[in-house]
């Protein structure tokens, strides 16, 4: 059977026990990954939605990103070995670097965000170990510190989610895996898993068992057109003024074909007169077929075959609206 995912927590359409509820009817359809976006936009918290995932199901692994800095490098290995207990073994993290933005949002003061991303995964790891140990790095420190107990494992899977050059050769340097950004076209994966194994051959390492996955924005209606419609929203909050330096350059740096240096001056145009509203309205078609797999259900199972060839390992589905989450869930079920 294809592995698949499903994807929630970003769009405001979802609380955290329908989250739940949707998850358990992902399950039962064979679906391997429950995947739940901390974001910048200060949606539901992680912690939480996982727990309640968690305690609902019995069989999907868990994913999540978390942002480094919000939480302490030893709260963040507690906060996991406690969620892995309670899942009975079933838990992955994905921590996110903490950008100039995050810190910001935050009220944090910013630090290099790929040094502190490392150090983030290498203590973290350290700490899984059940045993006494110190670290020393620039921005996590600590001395003969270890967890009270004996985590359920020691060896958590621990994929980075990256867009920029700099996160994917940090994942193929260090990490169980990759989760490759929302809005990115196949063409563009294509491109990021060259960076990787390029950065993993450098440093030796073998990538036979390394996880390759990538959230997937879908929006599936009958009309082509509503379906662009529906997710346009999405592919418009990578390209406010706040996230472009952060999101659409590093995107275009590793290959984005279908974002056009042309455009952004029209995007920073349309959202200073028109704010956000004004911003989706100005986002091309082509922007929402090239970098999400939206339109009829044919389509959009054509679009994440696209992304499956083009060497991800799970698609993990991002649905567009709550409307659109049954039907989704229904067309990618493995009977």
């Amino acid at each position: 059977m294809a592995r698949v995912g499903f994807a929630l927590g970003y769009g405001k359409f979802t609380n955290a026990r329908e989250i739940a509820t949707l998850m358990v009817q992902a399950e039962e359809r064979g679906y391997e990954m429950a995947f739940f976006s901390e974001t910048i936009e200060l949606m539901r918290d992680s912690v939480s939605c996982l727990a309640a995932i968690g305690l609902a199901t019995k069989k999907l692994i868990l994913g999540t990103t978390q942002i480094v800095r919000l939480r302490s490098a030893v709260c963040m290995a507690q906060t996991l070995a406690t969620l892995d207990e309670l899942t009975e073994g079933r838990m992955t993290l994905a921590p996110g670097a903490c950008t100039k933005s995050h810190a910001r949002v935050h009220a944090v003061e910013p630090t290099d965000p790929p040094s502190t991303l490392k150090e983030y995964i290498e203590s973290i790891r350290l700490l899984l170990s059940g045993e006494k140990v110190s670290y020393h790095g620039q921005v996590v420190k600590f001395d003969n510190v270890g967890l009270g107990w004996k985590p359920v494992r020691k060896r958590i899977p621990i994929y980075v989610p990256a867009t920029s050059r700099t996160g994917l050769r940090l994942a193929g340097q260090i990490a169980d895996g990759v989760v490759l950004n929302a809005v990115c076209s196949p063409e563009y994966t294509v491109n990021a898993l060259k960076i990787i194994r390029e950065a993993a051959e450098e440093a030796g390492r073998d990538l036979s068992h390394f996880e390759v996955a990538q959230l997937i924005n879908c929006s599936i209606e009958d009309d082509h057109k509503k379906a662009l419609d529906e997710i346009r929203w999405e592919v418009a909050t990578k390209l406010d003024p706040i996230q472009l330096p952060f999101i659409a350059g590093p995107k275009m740096r590793v290959g984005e074909p279908y974002i056009r240096k042309d455009d952004i001056p029209v995007f920073e145009k349309a959202h200073a007169e028109g704010g956000m509203q004004g911003l989706i309205k100005a986002v091309p078609d082509s922007y929402v077929e090239g970098m999400t797999a939206s339109g009829t259900p044919d389509e959009v199972k054509k679009r994440v075959q696209q992304y499956r060839d083009a060497g991800v390992k799970i698609p993990l589905l991002r649905p567009a609206a709550m409307h659109q989450t049954q039907r989704l869930l229904d067309l990618f079920a493995q009977t």
